[in-house]
This record gives C-alpha cells, sequence and structure tokens, in this order.
C-alpha cells in the first residue's frame, strides 16, 4: 500500500503557505522538503495526525536547499540520526557546513531571517545521498524517478512517482495556490536561468504528469495548461524586467515598478486577500533581484564573447 498525504506547515502562522509531502509504501515513511526550522513543531504535529514521528521517518528528499524547503532538515537528523537525505550534488556541501548559505541568505532577508526559518543545522555527510539527476529511487514498494530540473536553482531537482504520475516539482513550477490558475514565478538569486529553467518545464512536461505537487502551495490537476502558462509568464517576466532596467532607474524604484506590475497582472485573476497571500509567499523584491542578477550576468557574459 502507498500513501501520499499534503502537510500544510503553516508558515508564519498562515495556511496554504509551505506544502511538505508525506510518501508512505509499507513499512517505509519519507519527506519531500521538510520546510524551515520555523515550523518543526507543526511538522511534528502533522506526523503525529499520521501516526508517525520523526523517528519513525526513513527519508528526507529535498527537491532544493533553499531555507523554507530544507531548513528543518539537520534538526530531523539530529532527532533521527538514521536519516537519509537525498539532495543534489550542487547543495550537498551546503546541507554539511551551511554557512555560506545562511551568510546569502542573511544578505537578503537581514533581520527577519531567523523569525522567517529559524534555524538551519548541518547535516552530517553520512547521511547524505547525493544525486545527480537521472536516478531511480526505491522507497518501500514505490519507486521515485530523479530529474535534474535547474532554473530556480542549480541544485533543484523533480521527483517523479511513475505509479500514481505525480511530479513534486518544488519551485519549478512556480505558486500557485491549490490548483489556481494564476501561477507567480519566485525568480529569486544567486542563479537563476530562464533559459535552463524553460528545458526543466520541458523535462517535466514530457512525463505527462496527471498532477504536479508544489510546495507553495498544494496540488495542481491541470499540468499541461499550468506550464504551459507558466512558461509564457516566465518569459514576460524575462521581458519586463529587461524593459525596466533599460528604463536606467534607481533600484528602489525599479523594485516599485516592477511590483506594481506584477499586482496589476495578478488583479486580473484575484481577489485582494488572494493577491496580498501571492504576494506574501512570492516576495516580488528578491525575484526582482534574480532577475536583476540573471540580465546581468548575460550582459558579462555577451560582453566577453570574441568580436566577429
Amino acid at each position: 500500500m502507498t500513501i501520499s498525504a499534503l502537510l500544510d506547515l503553516y508558515w508564519t502562522g498562515q495556511s496554504r503557505c509551505i506544502a511538505a509531502a508525506l510518501l508512505r509504501s509499507d513499512h517505509f515513511a519519507a519527506v519531500i522538503d521538510p520546510g524551515p526550522g520555523s515550523t518543526l513543531a507543526t511538522l511534528r504535529e502533522r506526523l503525529e495526525f499520521h501516526r508517525l514521528r520523526v523517528a519513525d521517518l526513513n527519508a528526507i528528499l529535498l527537491t532544493h536547499i533553499h531555507l523554507d524547503h530544507a531548513g528543518a532538515t539537520g534538526a530531523l537528523v539530529q532527532e533521527n540520526p538514521g536519516l537519509q537525505v537525498y539532495v543534489h550534488a550542487r547543495g550537498a556541501a551546503h546541507m554539511a557546513d551551511p554557512a555560506k548559505l545562511l551568510e546569502s541568505a542573511g544578505r537578503l532577508y537581514g533581520r527577519e531571517m531567523e523569525k522567517l526559518f529559524g534555524d538551519f543545522l548541518p547535516v552530517p555527510e553520512s547521511n547524505l545521498r547525493i544525486l545527480q539527476g537521472g536516478e531511480t529511487l526505491t522507497l518501500g514498494a514505490r519507486e521515485l524517478r530523479v530529474l535534474y530540473t535547474p532554473g530556480h536553482a542549480s541544485h533543484h531537482v523533480t521527483y517523479f512517482d511513475p505509479t500514481e504520475r505525480v511530479a513534486y516539482v518544488g519551485d519549478t513550477a512556480g505558486i500557485s495556490i491549490e490548483g489556481h490558475p494564476f501561477i507567480l514565478p519566485a525568480t529569486p538569486p544567486p542563479d537563476i536561468s530562464l533559459e535552463l529553467w524553460r528545458d526543466s518545464l520541458d523535462t517535466i512536461a514530457q512525463l505527462r504528469p496527471r498532477r504536479l505537487f508544489l510546495t507553495h502551495f498544494g496540488y495542481s490537476d491541470q499540468p499541461e495548461r499550468h506550464l504551459n502558462a507558466y512558461r509564457e509568464r516566465l518569459q514576460h517576466w524575462g521581458k519586463l524586467s529587461a524593459e525596466i532596467l533599460s528604463r536606467g532607474q534607481e533600484q528602489s524604484e525599479a523594485i516599485r515598478a516592477f511590483s506594481r506590475a506584477v499586482a496589476a497582472e495578478a488583479a486580473e485573476f484575484l481577489s485582494p486577500a488572494e493577491l496580498s497571500h501571492y504576494v506574501f509567499n512570492g516576495a516580488l523584491q528578491l525575484s526582482w533581484l534574480g532577475l536583476e542578477r540573471y540580465h546581468r550576468k548575460r550582459a558579462e557574459a555577451k560582453a566577453k564573447e570574441p568580436a566577429g
């Protein structure tokens, strides 16, 4: 028997912000993206609802190592030293020694980081199971395929259950609250790539999934429509951010212009309450900073190309 369950982690006390996925098969239990350290108590409560303790878990599967997805992992391993932690090779070193990751996040979140994300404890290297993409994991009677899906982050993977045809996509397919047709990208620094992102969306689409599981938030039951719409929105954001950058404004004004444009587009699809919830989840200032860095890096690379 295999069972999947959505665990709402009630990030900052709000529902429908961060979802972890519980996978059970025979006597094997795993969590995909256990969330930040700040929601660890809620994760325990959600596990107890399913008659599980942290000690009963066999594995943690990380789509990527950002704090809102992976932050609780080290604390869970400390509580259950037998946990296997699956993570892409590009993120593994930061799970073992998160100092650089936390320094980078601290520059983005400042004094709010502890409140938002709690502690991020290191994971012993002996617990890490390194992924490249292309693997098939056996979890009890369940098999999961691992796909390398960069774009949002260079260390991002997607897990695909070929039996249930569910793709656990992390942040690769954006923010959509319980399948809502409006999808908000999340494009934070430091290493977004719109080109790689489009390739990753194609990779997921080729699986012909029946459902997508988004960390922010829940299931999308129309994957083809969702992926097509998201591909278009990413392309639009690339053009929008390039146009704003071409104005040569101060960064604070550029961020305001970007936020106004995104909010105006979203307001066509969302009520004021829904819009507020999306904007809270989406951290538009960070998305702007990621896009700005993306365009700057592209321009620098182009400038280094030999003439002719």
